[in-house]
C-alpha cells in the first residue's frame, strides 16, 4: 500500500497545474544511474550467494530490491544494444541475426540510443566505460562521454577516448587501472553536472569491463582473495547453491557440471602459452595436478579481486550522489551483460609465464571449471543461452519511488526493459515516428509495476539467438539448443537448473515453441533489414572472437 502511494502522489505531482516550471518538473523526476557490469557470473556478488566482498551493491539490495529472473542477450555488444534502445539486437542490426561476432552494423534511422529519448525530456546523459554498440556516445545523444574501447588492457590500455576524441596510450608504469578510472570520470561528469546542469534530471552509463578478461587486478585485491580458492569449483558451487537457496533466490540444487564442455572457441597455441597449469575442462577437482589446482585458484582469486575492485569503485560513484543530494532520487539498476565466460585465450600483448599472475604482462582467462561455479546455479556460460549463459543479477534502489527493502521479485524481465523503464519514470514514451521513419512498437516493458510487487508476466515470450545457439521462454516453459543440437524442453518452475530435459515427454510443446521461435526469428530479419543502412565494406577478419 505504502507504494501504492508513493507513485500515485509521484505521477500527481508530475500533472498538477500546482507545478509551476521546468525545474519542480525536472526535480519531480528520477535520474538514472544504470551499472553493467562483464562477464560477471549470476552468483559473483555477495547478496546473490556469492563470497566476494561486495558490501555496495549488497546495500543497494538490502535498501531495495532483486529480481531473480532477470535476462540479457549472453554476449556484450547484443546486451548494450538491447539495453540502448529497448528492442532485440536482431531488431536492430542484420549482422546479428545469428549472432555475429563483430557487431559493427548500423543501427536502422528509427533506432535511437536512450540519451535521443531522454533529451527532449530535460535529462542530459553522461557514459563512462565500455560502448561495444555502433556510433559514438556523442553522436548519439550523450552529452559527455569517457569510452574504454581497448578490452586487453586493464593497466595500460592504448585506444581510449574523452568526448569521442582519442586520447593518448596509457604508458606503462603508470597507476592507471581501468576499473578506477571509468568511475573516476563517471564522478568528473557528475560533478560538473551539480556545478553546472543541478536544475536538469541526468542518466550516468556506468559500464565497467570488469571482470571480463584478461585477469587483471591490483596486487593488494588479489591477495585477499589469494588462499579463499584452493578447495576447488565443485565446493564452491555446493556453497553458492546452498547460499541461493537460503535467500529465497533459488530453489533447485546446482546441475552437475559438464565435463567434456570446454571453451566456445579453439586456440590450441594458447595452451602452449600459458603452461601446463591451464585446463580447458571443468573436471572434478580431486583429478586436476596440484600445479592445476594452484594455477586455476590463482586465476579465480584474481576474478574475485576485480569484482571486489568493482563494487568499492561503485561506492565512490554512490557517495557522489550522496553529496550531491540527489542519493535519494536517482534510480540505480546493476546488472551483467552475460554469464561468467569459459573462453579461454592469449591476445593483446601476450602471457609472460614469469610474470605476477594478473598484472599487465599476463593474459588469464577464467575458463570453464570456476565460470561454471560463478554461473551457479546454472547450467553453462557466455555465448549459450542456457541459463547460465543469460541469467543475470538485476539490483533496483531508488528510496524515493521504490518501498521494498530488501525484497525479493521472481516476474521474468530482461535488458530489453530499461529503456521503457526509465521513459516511463521519466514522463515520456516511445515514439511513433523518428528522423521521419515509422517506428516499429518495441518489445521492451517497464519495470514500475515490478518495483511494486511481483504481478502478471510483462511478455508473453522473451526470444534469445546468438552464434545459432537458440532459445525461447513462454511462461514457465523453455526450449533451448545448443549449436547444431537438438531443442531440449524445461519446466523453469521446477528446473532452472536445466537438468531434466523434457522434449520426449512433450514433444506438442516443443513443436509450438519452435514455431514461435522461428516466427519471432523471421519477425525480427525482416525488421532489422527494413530501413537500415548498407554495411560498410571491411578487410577479411582474421579467425578470432572480437573484443567483447
Amino acid at each position: 500500500m505504502r507504494q501504492l502511494i508513493v507513485v500515485i502522489a509521484y505521477w500527481m505531482l508530475l500533472g498538477s497545474p500546482a507545478v509551476a516550471g521546468q525545474n519542480e518538473a525536472n526535480a519531480a523526476r528520477p535520474n538514472f544511474l544504470v551499472i553493467l557490469a562483464d562477464d560477471l557470473g549470476y552468483s559473483d556478488i555477495g547478496c546473490y550467494g556469492g563470497e566476494i566482498s561486495t558490501p555496495h551493491l549488497d546495500a543497494l539490495a538490502a535498501n531495495g530490491l532483486r529480481c531473480t529472473q532477470f535476462y540479457n542477450t549472453a554476449r556484450c555488444w547484443p546486451s548494450r544494444a538491447v539495453l540502448l534502445t529497448g528492442y532485440y539486437a536482431q531488431q536492430v542490426r542484420r549482422d546479428a541475426q545469428y549472432g555475429a561476432r563483430g557487431g559493427q552494423g548500423r543501427r536502422p534511422a528509427w533506432a535511437p540510443l536512450a540519451p535521443e529519448l531522454l533529451r527532449p525530456l530535460g535529462y542530459r546523459s553522461y557514459h563512462s566505460g565500455k560502448w561495444h554498440v555502433d556510433g559514438k556516445p556523442l553522436e548519439n545523444g550523450f552529452d559527455r562521454a569517457y569510452t574504454m574501447d581497448d578490452h586487453d588492457r586493464f593497466f595500460y590500455p592504448r585506444r581510449h577516448t574523452r568526448d569521442d576524441q582519442p586520447l593518448p596510450p596509457v604508458e606503462p608504469g603508470s597507476d592507471f587501472y581501468t576499473t578506477t578510472y571509468i568511475a573516476d570520470q563517471a564522478i568528473e561528469f557528475l560533478r560538473e553536472h551539480a556545478r553546472d546542469h543541478a536544475d536538469r534530471p541526468f542518466f550516468q552509463y556506468l559500464a565497467f569491463t570488469s571482470p571480463h578478461f584478461p585477469l587483471h587486478a591490483l596486487q593488494a585485491d588479489i591477495d585477499r582473495y589469494r588462499q579463499r580458492y584452493r578447495e576447488g569449483w565443485n565446493v564452491l558451487q555446493a556453497e553458492r547453491g546452498r547460499r541461493l537457496r537460503e535467500l529465497g533466490i533459488v530453489h533447485h540444487a546446482p546441475p552437475a557440471m559438464e565435463r567434456e564442455l570446454g571453451p566456445p572457441y579453439h586456440f590450441p597455441n594458447a595452451l602452449d602459452k600459458l603452461g601446463g597449469g591451464e585446463i580447458i575442462r571443468p573436471l572434478p577437482w580431486d583429478e586436476l595436478s596440484p600445479a592445476q589446482r594452484e594455477f586455476q585458484a590463482t586465476k579465480m582469486a584474481i576474478h574475485a579481486a576485480m569484482v571486489d575492485r568493482m563494487d568499492r569503485e561503485i561506492g565512490r560513484v554512490l557517495d557522489q550522489l550522496k553529496a550531491m543530494g540527489v542519493f535519494d532520487n536517482t534510480l540505480v539498476l546493476f546488472a551483467s551483460d552475460n554469464g561468467a565466460s569459459a573462453e579461454i585465450m592469449v591476445r593483446g600483448d601476450g602471457h609472460d609465464p614469469e610474470a605476477a599472475p594478473g598484472s599487465g604482462s599476463t593474459f588469464l582467462c577464467l575458463g570453464p571449471g570456476f565460470s561454471s561455479a560463478a554461473n551457479t546455479p546454472f547450467r553453462r556460460h557466455k555465448t549459450w543461452v542456457h541459463e547460465g549463459g543469460i541469467s543475470t543479477p538485476l539490483i533496483a534502489h531508488w528510496p524515493r519511488g521504490i518501498a521494498a527493502r530488501g525484497e525479493l521479485r521472481h516476474t521474468p524481465g530482461h535488458l530489453i526493459d530499461i529503456l521503457p523503464t526509465m521513459l516511463e519514470l521519466a514522463g515520456g514514451r516511445a515514439p511513433t515516428v523518428w528522423k521521419d521513419a515509422s517506428v516499429p512498437p518495441a518489445p521492451g516493458k517497464s519495470l514500475v509495476s515490478v518495483f511494486a510487487s511481483d504481478g502478471p508476466a510483462l511478455h508473453d515470450d522473451l526470444w534469445w539467438c546468438h552464434e545459432s545457439h537458440r532459445a525461447i521462454r513462454a511462461g514457465d516453459w523453455k526450449l533451448v539448443a545448443a549449436k547444431d543440437e537438438p531443442w531440449e524442453l524445461y519446466d523453469l518452475s521446477r528446473d532452472r537448473g536445466e537438468s531434466t530435459n523434457l522434449a520426449a515427454q512433450h514433444p506438442d510443446k516443443v513443436q509450438q515453441l519452435e514455431s514461435l521461435w522461428t516466427r519471432r526469428s523471421d519477425e525480427f530479419r525482416r525488421l532489422a533489414e527494413q530501413d537500415a543502412p548498407e554495411p560498410q565494406p571491411s578487410k577479411p577478419a582474421k579467425r578470432k572472437p572480437a573484443a567483447n
